[in-house]
């Protein structure tokens, strides 16, 4: 058999073993089990799409699925440097050895934007559903109020951390789904509504939502794990695994900034030395900040 036979029962065994070693308290497991649960849904989602419409985002093009990975790190990163600001969440029991650890660092955050992806083009291929609405005229002349609301959702969470926090999970889509629009027209979510269609943006939302809750899920079971501090004391009272249950109401919107954000990087992945370059730049630097502010505890 061929890898594209096997590759989606393999990513099933695993993700089986990994909870099996967790439950038993295998160390290793416990440690990396955040890993291969996401790993293997990646890899089982992709599967099920590929057996469903011949297609997939692995086997189509696995060149463009390590560079959406790649850039899933760099995506993720510019929200661990507003954490510097926010400090809304902390790692625990973080492997010490810095090598290991930002091995871990670039797997774990190179699967947020295949997560989101692989649950929309499933999501994709098994509802069917199509929310018209009334066709969004002239949506340029939306864009002086989305680039305002995007600079203030940029601004605010710095310059206020205490009151604002949650806008920064808002500020990538108001600010790029303009530029999108003017550069990369039908690939701009602005695009459906002015043809009159919630569909796409309805599954990336409801996309969002499940892999909120299968992030905290798996983190909650995970041994190298992140915890949630707000300033906001009553939003601590009522939590769904480590995430706060008003919490989830950010995981929609963020799927929506992982696309404008994956269709606005398109123009740098055009001069891929240059792409490379800023990437690694700035996952040395952040993955220091993260060591220097936001590890509360080391594991050997």
């Amino acid at each position: 058999m061929g890898f594209k036979q096997i590759y989606g029962p393999l990513a099933g065994a695993v993700f089986i073993t990994a909870a099996w070693g967790l439950a038993a308290g295998c160390p290793f497991l416990k440690t990396w089990f955040y890993l291969f649960a996401w790993w293997s849904y990646i890899f089982g989602a992709d599967w099920l799409k590929l057996r469903l419409s011949g297609r997939s985002l692995l086997t189509s093009n696995p060149k463009e699925f390590v560079i959406l990975s790649l850039s899933s790190v760099f995506f993720w990163l510019i929200f661990e440097w507003f954490n510097l600001f926010l400090k809304n969440w902390s790692y625990l029991a973080v492997p010490s050895n810095i090598f290991i650890r930002w091995l871990g660092y670039t797997l774990a955050f190179a699967t947020v934007l295949p997560g989101i992806f692989e649950t929309y083009e499933l999501l994709s291929n098994l509802l069917s559903w199509e929310f018209k609405i009334r066709p969004l005229q002239a949506p340029q002349t939306w864009f002086p109020g989305l680039v305002t609301a995007g600079a203030l959702c940029l601004v605010l969470p710095v310059a206020y951390p205490k009151y604002f926090f949650p806008l920064v999970w808002g500020w990538v889509f108001l600010l790029l789904e303009p530029v999108n629009y003017l550069l990369n027209r039908k690939e701009a979510l602005l695009y459906d509504l002015e043809q009159g269609s919630l569909r796409r943006p309805a599954l990336f939302l409801l996309s969002g939502l499940i892999c909120g809750f299968l992030w905290e899920a798996w983190n909650f079971w995970a041994g190298t794990k992140w915890t949630y501090t707000l300033p906001w004391a009553w939003l601590m009272k009522i939590k769904l695994f480590e995430m706060p249950l008003a919490g989830y109401l950010g995981f929609p919107p963020f799927a929506l900034e992982a696309w404008s954000f994956w269709v606005f990087s398109s123009v740098f992945r055009k001069r891929p030395w240059l792409f490379g370059l800023i990437l690694l730049v700035f996952y040395f630097f952040m993955f220091h900040q993260i060591d220097q502010h936001t590890v509360i505890s080391f594991k050997p």
